[in-house]
C-alpha cells in the first residue's frame, strides 16, 4: 500500500493520471446515473403514457436520493474513509440502474431512481474530497486537479450519448426497448466502477490534516457560507431543468436522433475542456466570483434553446453549458479549499452537496409542471434560466474569508 510520503513524491504526471481515472466517479455517479436519463426520457414517455410532471419526477426523486445520501455521507466518511465509500457506491450505483431495465410501472422506477440517487451521493462526494486531497499535495495545480475531477462527467455524458442512442435504434422493434439502454448503462457503470479501484487503493492513505494538541477540530459553519450555499442551491434549481429537458424540447422541435447525438456528446466534450479553460480562475477567485459568473453563464446557456431552433445556436447552448456547468460544481470545492482547513473539507463538501441536491429537488417537478401548461418546455426552460441568474446575483455577495 502507498504510504502518504511515497504520493507527495510521486512525479506530477502520475498525480494527473490518479485525477483522470478518479474522475470516473464523477462520469458514473453524474454522467450516466443522473444526466442518461435525459437520452431516455423521450421513448419511455412515449411508451409510457407519461406526462412531463411524472417525467420530471424521476429526476426529483434521483435528487431526493442525493440529498439523503449526501446527509448520510459524512458519517460514513468519518466512519469507512472515502475510498470505500466511493467504491461501495459506485457499486450500488451500477446494480441500481441495471434494475430501472426490468420494471414498467411507476412506482418501482421512482424507486430505482431514488436508490440510484444515494448512492450517487456517496461517489460523486467521496470522489470530490479525495479529488480536494489530491490537489492539495499540488497546490499550484489544485484548480486544474479538482477540474478534472469534475470534468470526468463530460465523459459520461459523452459515453451516454454514444450509447444510448445507438441501443434505442437497435432494440427499436422490441418491446420496451428502451430498457436495453438502462443495461448498457449499467455495464458502462461497471467499467467506470473498474477504473475508480486503482486511485482509491493509492489514495486511501490521502486524510486530512490533524488538528494540532489543544486545537478544536475544524468545522463548517453554514452562516459563513449562507450566499455561497444560496448561490449554488438555485443552481440546482436551474440547471437539472436544462440536462432534464433539453433532448425531448429538441426533439419537439424536430431534431433527429443522429443531431441529438452530436449535441449531447459536444455538451459532454465541452465538460471535459472546462477543466482546463477555467483552473487558473478557480485558483485565483477565493470568493463567490467564479460561482457567480457561472450561473450567469449558465442562464444565457438554458434560455437559448427556449427562444430559438436555430441550430448553430442550440449547439452553441450546448456547448456553453457543458463548458461551464461541472466547472461551477468544481468551484464551490475550490471555495471550500480556499477558505477552510482540511479537516472541515469533508463537512464543506457535502454541505454544498446537500444544498445542491435540495435545489434539484424542486427544479424538474416545477419546469415538468409548467411544460404541461401553456408555453410548453420552452417556457420551462425560461424558468430555470431565471433561477440561475438569480443565484448569480446570491454568489456574488459571498466574500473570502
Amino acid at each position: 500500500m502507498p504510504t502518504f510520503n511515497t504520493i507527495c513524491q510521486t512525479p506530477v504526471r502520475h498525480i494527473v493520471w490518479l485525477a483522470l481515472a478518479l474522475s470516473a466517479g464523477a462520469a458514473l455517479s453524474l454522467g450516466v446515473t443522473r444526466f442518461a436519463y435525459g437520452l431516455l426520457l423521450p421513448p419511455m414517455r412515449a411508451d409510457l403514457g407519461w406526462t412531463y410532471t411524472l417525467a420530471g419526477a424521476m429526476n426529483t426523486v434521483n435528487a431526493l436520493g442525493y440529498l439523503l445520501g449526501a446527509l448520510l455521507t459524512p458519517r460514513l466518511l468519518q466512519r469507512f474513509g472515502a475510498a470505500r465509500v466511493l467504491m461501495v457506491g459506485a457499486v450500488l450505483a451500477t446494480l441500481f440502474m441495471g434494475l430501472s431495465g426490468f420494471f414498467t410501472a411507476a412506482a418501482p422506477l421512482l424507486a430505482q431512481r431514488l436508490l440510484a440517487g444515494v448512492a450517487s451521493a456517496f461517489v460523486f462526494i467521496a470522489g470530490g474530497l479525495l479529488a480536494a486531497r489530491l490537489g492539495a499535495l499540488q497546490p499550484a495545480r489544485g484548480g486544474f486537479l479538482i477540474g478534472l475531477y469534475y470534468g470526468g462527467t463530460g465523459f459520461g455524458i459523452a459515453l451516454s450519448a454514444l450509447l444510448v442512442p445507438a441501443v434505442l435504434d437497435s432494440a427499436r422493434a422490441l418491446p420496451h426497448g428502451w430498457a436495453w439502454a438502462w443495461w448498457a448503462l449499467a455495464l458502462a457503470c461497471c467499467a467506470l466502477t473498474a477504473m475508480m479501484w486503482w486511485p482509491a487503493r493509492v489514495l486511501r492513505t490521502l486524510a486530512p490534516v490533524a488538528s494540532a494538541a489543544g486545537v478544536p477540530a475544524a468545522v463548517f459553519r453554514w452562516r459563513t457560507f449562507a450566499f455561497a450555499l444560496a448561490g449554488y442551491a438555485m443552481f440546482g434549481v436551474g440547471y437539472i431543468g436544462y440536462m432534464t429537458f433539453v433532448i425531448a424540447l429538441l426533439r419537439e422541435q424536430g431534431a433527429s436522433g443522429s443531431a441529438v447525438t452530436v449535441f449531447y456528446a459536444l455538451l459532454g466534450l465541452a465538460v471535459l475542456a472546462s477543466s482546463r479553460i477555467w483552473a487558473g480562475l478557480l485558483d485565483r477567485y477565493k470568493g463567490g466570483q467564479m460561482l457567480a459568473l457561472f450561473n450567469l453563464l449558465l442562464g444565457v446557456a438554458t434560455v437559448l434553446p427556449a427562444l430559438t431552433s436555430y441550430w448553430p445556436v442550440v449547439l452553441a447552448s450546448g456547448l456553453l453549458f457543458g463548458g461551464v456547468f461541472l466547472s461551477l460544481v468544481a468551484s464551490t470545492t475550490a471555495l471550500v479549499r480556499h477558505n477552510l482547513p482540511q479537516a472541515a473539507w469533508g463537512a464543506g463538501i457535502s454541505a454544498f452537496t446537500i444544498v445542491f441536491a435540495a435545489g434539484q429537488i424542486v427544479g424538474p417537478t416545477i419546469v415538468g409542471w409548467i411544460a404541461d401548461g401553456p408555453g410548453g418546455l420552452a417556457r420551462g426552460l425560461l424558468f430555470s434560466a431565471c433561477a440561475l441568474w438569480i443565484g448569480a446575483v446570491l454568489a456574488w455577495r459571498q466574500r473570502a474569508l
